[in-house]
């Protein structure tokens, strides 16, 4: 079961538009670099630059024997989930639709901007920069949900209703 805790404080600032970035509320360089060094400790994840995202974006990106999830479950190719540069310290990655709603609700993260036109699946969301310890295992916690749903592990997003 997907549940998260509520995030403390008000949501981040971040933009509108591509490039969709957190603009405040940002991790200091020790929790970033903190979260890095577990965030690409999953079987079979491999660390590349990201194809799709900013310059210095990380990937987590899955190859083919391990990459059996549905379309919705990667961003392009087999990239599922990206870190952004310490100067903004949020991610970018896919979840199923009944995860995003629990995202949204507890403050964790926002739909991709793109989503809401429909140039991307609407699995695609921003999930908050940790800002301390405690935070960092929560996000790596939705991180493993999307590397779930990326291997296969999850099923296929229903349908957003609005």
């Amino acid at each position: 079961m997907f549940e998260l805790p509520p995030r403390a404080g008000h949501r981040p600032e971040t933009t509108p538009c591509a490039p969709h970035e957190q603009i405040s509320q940002n991790p200091n360089q020790g929790t970033h670099l903190a979260f890095k060094k577990r965030a690409f400790d999953f079987p079979f994840v491999e660390r590349r630059h990201s194809i799709i995202s900013v310059p210095g974006a990380e990937a987590l990106w899955l190859p083919h024997p391990h990459a059996c999830g549905c379309k919705e479950s990667f961003m392009v190719g087999n990239e599922f989930a990206h870190v952004h540069p310490a100067y903004d310290g949020s991610l970018h990655m896919m979840l199923p639709i009944e995860c995003t709603r629990e995202l949204f609700e507890k403050q964790w993260g926002e739909p991709h901007p793109m989503a809401a036109s429909g140039m991307i699946p609407e699995t695609a969301v921003m999930v908050f920069a940790p800002r301390d310890t405690p935070e960092i295992e929560t996000v790596l916690k939705i991180l493993a949900t999307s590397y779930d749903f990326a291997c296969g592990k999850l099923e296929n997003p229903e349908k957003l209703s609005v």
